[in-house]
């Protein structure tokens, strides 16, 4: 006996926006609204009716059809060098805050310092056509041809000022929002010899393409001022442990800084704990000055002494030179000026 094939079930049509209006009593556009949020008010009485339609016929919105409506995605990305990095993930949250300010869902990557990563989610972005692409790269001067041939807009985050202003990333213009790297380095130095500091040490982390970074600019450019001879630099990854191996390097010279400049919040916590652990007391042994603001910069023990990013300016300015940009060929950057929070770990009380 030859078994007969079972009868194969008939796929359940798709529930529509039509068949919620329907149910609910109301028309297609309101459902609209109620899904989406807007463009036009909708009484709580109406939107709960038809929640109640969208809840029992298990509708589920067309994303896709609606971006190809709209002609956009309302979707923004950003890519980061290391999301758990507490200054990248406080960032990123006010990124994510100004963009669903005005409408945008924001797709978060982690690059984990790596150049191959980054490139990698560089093109599945371009690819997936958002509509535009915060970029804190690993790199001073990114490749940005995949963005570009997808007509993406891009903003470099969190980018160095001098990069960006002599003209852009290779060679060409780029929208870019920043922090002024140099003046901060400078104005910590300059604060540190107030302290009556005369060899200041630097623990500084890498980048992948081995440009000198700003804030080591600025460090020369205090002590060169001040006429002193520049202590020590240790050269160490923008981490934890990286902040502590400076911390034994230090502690394992026979002549020590009495007072270093740290480049992120990440390496001086590492730092204070090598440094604790070595029996020195900070500030009298040692002064620390600090650069990112992170919130875990205030506390640590003692306190940190930090150049201060603003957090909410940047994903301001980022977001307007993304979906506000200036017209005309050139570049839309915005540079913000570098804040100096006093603590303990510089000697301030």
């Amino acid at each position: 006996m030859v078994a007969m094939p079972h009868p194969t079930p008939h796929a359940r049509p798709a529930v529509t926006r039509d068949d919620v209006a329907r149910r609910a009593g109301v028309s297609p556009a309101v459902v609209s609204y109620v899904v989406n949020g807007g463009p036009r008010p909708v009484s709580a009485a109406t939107e709960a009716k038809v929640r109640q339609a969208v809840k029992a016929l298990g509708y589920r919105p067309n994303s896709a059809a609606r971006a190809l409506a709209l002609g956009s995605s309302e979707m923004l990305a950003m890519i980061v060098p290391d999301a758990i990095n507490p200054f990248y993930a406080s960032l990123a949250r006010a990124v994510e805050n100004a963009a669903a300010e005005r409408g945008f869902t924001l797709l978060l990557a982690d690059s984990q310092d790596s150049l191959r990563t980054e490139r990698r989610l560089i093109k599945n972005f371009a690819a997936r056509r958002v509509d535009g692409l915060f970029l804190s790269s690993v790199l001073f001067e990114p490749d940005l041809m995949d963005l570009e041939q997808a007509d993406i807009p891009v903003v470099l985050l969190n980018h160095p000022a001098d990069v960006v202003l002599k003209g852009g990333v290779g060679g060409r213009g780029a929208n870019a929002v920043g922090v002024d790297f140099q003046e901060g380095g400078r104005l910590a130095v300059e604060h540190l010899i107030g302290h009556g500091h005369e060899r200041i040490g630097l623990v500084m982390g890498g980048n992948a393409d081995s440009e000198l970074d700003a804030r080591e600019v600025g460090w020369q450019q205090g002590i060169r001022d001040a006429g002193l001879t520049p202590g020590p630099i240790i050269r160490v990854p923008f981490t934890r442990q990286g902040g502590y191996r400076a911390g034994q390097e230090l502690l394992a010279r026979t002549e020590r800084p009495t007072a270093v400049f740290v480049c992120s919040d990440q390496q001086s916590a590492g730092l204070l704990c090598a440094l604790h652990e070595g029996g020195l007391r900070l500030p009298e042994d040692m002064a620390v000055f600090s650069f990112d603001g992170a919130p875990e910069s205030e506390y640590t023990w003692p306190r940190l002494s930090t150049v201060a990013q603003p957090l909410k300016d940047l994903a301001q300015g980022a977001l307007d030179a993304l979906l506000n940009p200036k017209p005309g060929p050139e570049n839309n950057t915005k540079i913000f000026p570098a804040e100096l929070i006093l603590r303990a770990s510089c000697g301030c009380h």
